[in-house]
């Protein structure tokens, strides 16, 4: 393979109300099961919680960044036209099914250990979306840094809530 420096376009400002409009839909689709289930039932406030758990602001504050970084992200992968874009589009769909599949599965089904399962299987197809993205836009595999570090550190909580109260 040819190593070539990637051209990236300029946006304009049609491609930065799409850009937007990427953001918007990442985060609706990342609040979306909010809907259905929340950490406000008892089940939740009486489990026991690890000394190092967030207070309960940071979590839609964090949350709203990170899924506008994924909206950016992904907005740079589709407007590429580098070899890898379809994986990486299809890699992206699938983490974030998996990231929209764990409230549920913890909060609504009261399941800490098949919600653990669903963020080590979310974990990695982090990873994978990340290399995959590199390899068509370094900015978009970089937005998902902080994602995957908050995803390693809410699998780490997902673990000691599991733990503390098995």
């Amino acid at each position: 393979m040819e190593n070539r420096p990637i051209a990236h376009r300029p946006p304009d400002g049609g491609s930065i109300l799409t850009a937007a409009g990427f953001v918007l839909l990442v985060n609706l689709i990342g609040a979306a099961p909010s809907v259905v289930s929340s950490p406000d039932t008892p089940w939740f406030r009486a489990l026991e919680k690890p000394w190092f758990y967030p207070p309960t602001i940071a979590f839609p504050v964090v949350w709203t960044l990170l899924f506008t970084l994924l909206g950016v992200a992904v907005w740079l992968v589709w407007r590429s036209d580098a070899d890898g874009r379809r994986l990486a589009l299809g890699l992206f769909v699938g983490q974030l099914a998996f990231n929209v599949a764990w409230t549920p599965a913890f909060f609504a089904l009261e399941a800490p250990l098949l919600a653990l399962g669903v963020i080590v299987a979310l974990w990695g197809l982090v990873v994978g979306t990340i290399v995959a993205f590199r390899r068509v836009d370094t900015r978009a595999a970089a937005l998902l840094v902080p994602y995957l570090a908050w995803v390693t550190f809410a699998a780490v909580l997902n673990f000691e809530l599991w733990r503390l109260n098995a």
